[in-house]
């Protein structure tokens, strides 16, 4: 096949996708990805429910349909990528109509549910059938999926303390001010930050074994200065335009998007300063929230679902591959994919999560997982992302993008079965003023995550993507330092 026949099969595929997601989306707000477990702390039911919502605080909150589905048969999975973003649609819906119903709650203390969260449970529960239907025309049909039909409302925890307007009132107020000038009420909050100063030392460092490989090697890819973005996840929602539904920034790899196949990448330019990398490493955009009106103001992944303000580059991006502290390391196999953290974390719980925020000259005493960091002057915020370091051996990916990798345990040993790799740990670093926690950021504003809108912006909803395109001569040479001690770039 031609560079240009690709290009022109890219090019339909993404106009596909594209009407796909029109069609998808027609009867209102294109859905956020949302992999959500029902939660135990959230309101029960009704008005209970309803009151918790007219304050202003409250999320949607649906059990987590595509984290069940652990193996999906090849012929059956395109259809239910197709239903899964259905499912995403039907949430951003009901939250879209959560968010600009305050006055009909108020007036009904049963409205969320009988004219929201009910309808959606309907909606949510055929879908569900046609993924169960779907899977079993070609293998054993799940049992069980019935169940997660069912949402509820969940508080945010977004009440504002005393003495501080909320957003939402802030916003109305004075609708110029730096506050969220996307959906008010939204998130961050003054909540959501902590003065780094003030955080115990928490960082812990595991003992290596004689046998440890504690070598390195660096590939230098950039901060994405070109400015490459998109609202796709061809991880997650493979031909699927806004998959994301948040804004990435991408370095390395410069052909990626939904529609990006294993042949694309290895055809395409790359970022990397090393040619053999074209390895593909994207993250959620951070955004400081004072008003500014991006490229992406009105469209969806960008303000028309909730990530507004003016996109932030990082001033340092390192990606760093280490070993493991109990032995060698053997190569990952080419197209391995891995997503570390929970871009859903708010809502799924935290078993996934793993963000690490800090402030340079804390990272070696303070790491935060569900907080952004106050950074004195002259200090900077950090994004840290430690990725899997462990391989099943066989898998580049898995029904649920995890469960073909895995986290070495506290002493470093890998699950029974798997084999240790070189781990990746992604550092970014953004020159952000702390903002002004007080007046709610009026002074200086908020920064945050593009995230999902239900999601808050919650710093715990932090993740990271990557896909290993390294030819195998350059993978070769990677492994080799880590397992010899060496440092290599």
């Amino acid at each position: 096949m031609t560079r240009n026949t690709r290009r022109k099969s890219k090019t339909a595929r993404r106009a596909v996708g594209a009407a796909a997601a029109l069609a998808i989306g027609a009867g209102g707000l294109v859905a956020v990805n949302i992999y959500a477990s029902a939660d135990e702390t959230g309101a029960s039911k009704g008005s209970a429910q309803n009151q918790v919502f007219a304050a202003g605080s409250s999320t949607i909150d649906c059990p987590d349909v595509g984290q069940q589905l652990t193996s999906v048969p090849a012929q059956a999975k395109a259809q239910v990528d197709r239903e899964l973003a259905l499912l995403d649609k039907q949430i951003s819906e009901a939250y879209q109509r959560l968010s600009t119903s305050q006055r009909a709650i108020a007036q009904d203390p049963n409205f969320a549910q009988n004219a929201i969260i009910g309808p959606l449970k309907d909606k949510r529960k055929a879908t569900i059938d046609r993924i169960a239907t779907a899977i079993g025309r070609v293998a054993a049909k799940p049992q069980g999926l019935d169940a997660l039909a069912a949402c509820t409302l969940k508080a945010t925890g977004n009440q504002p303390a005393a003495g501080q307007p909320s957003a939402s009132a802030s916003a109305s107020a004075s609708p110029s001010n730096n506050t969220n000038a996307g959906v008010a009420g939204n998130g961050p909050v003054a909540a959501d930050f902590v003065d780094i100063t003030k955080v115990k030392a928490n960082v812990k460092t595991p003992a290596r074994s004689a046998k440890a490989s504690k070598g390195s090697f660096v590939t230098k890819c950039g901060v994405n200065a070109n400015k490459l973005y998109n609202s796709d996840n061809v991880i997650v929602a493979p031909g699927v335009t806004n998959g994301a539904h948040h804004v990435h920034d991408y370095v390395g790899n410069q052909d990626n998007d939904a529609f990006s196949s294993d042949q694309d990448f290895a055809k395409a330019a790359t970022s990397c300063q090393n040619q053999g990398d074209k390895s593909t490493y994207y993250w959620p955009v951070l955004r400081l929230q004072d008003g500014t009106k991006e490229f992406d103001n009105d469209k969806l992944g960008g303000g028309a679902e909730g990530n507004t303000g003016r996109i932030l580059t990082a001033k340092q991006a390192t990606l760093d591959f280490v070993g493991s502290p109990r032995g060698k390391v053997v190569a990952m196999p080419k197209f391995l994919r891995i997503i570390t953290g929970d871009a859903k974390a708010f809502v799924n719980g935290t078993a996934n999560a793993n963000a690490s925020w800090s402030c340079t000259g804390f990272e070696n005493k303070v790491q935060l997982k569900d907080k952004y960091p106050l950074c004195p002057r002259g200090s900077n915020v950090v994004r840290t992302f430690k990725f899997q370091s462990c391989w099943d051996g066989t898998n580049i990916d898995s029904a649920n993008h995890r469960t073909h990798v895995a986290f070495a345990d506290a002493a470093g040993n890998c699950p029974t079965g798997f084999k240790a790799i070189p781990q990746l740990v992604q550092r970014l670093v953004y020159a952000v003023k702390a903002p002004s926690v007080k007046d709610n950021g009026k002074t200086t504003p908020f920064y945050a995550l593009d995230g999902f809108p239900e999601q808050q912006h919650k710093p715990v909803t932090d993740h990271g993507d990557f896909i290993n395109v390294f030819d195998a001569k350059l993978m070769n040479k990677l492994v080799q330092c880590i397992n010899t001690g060496r440092k290599c770039s």
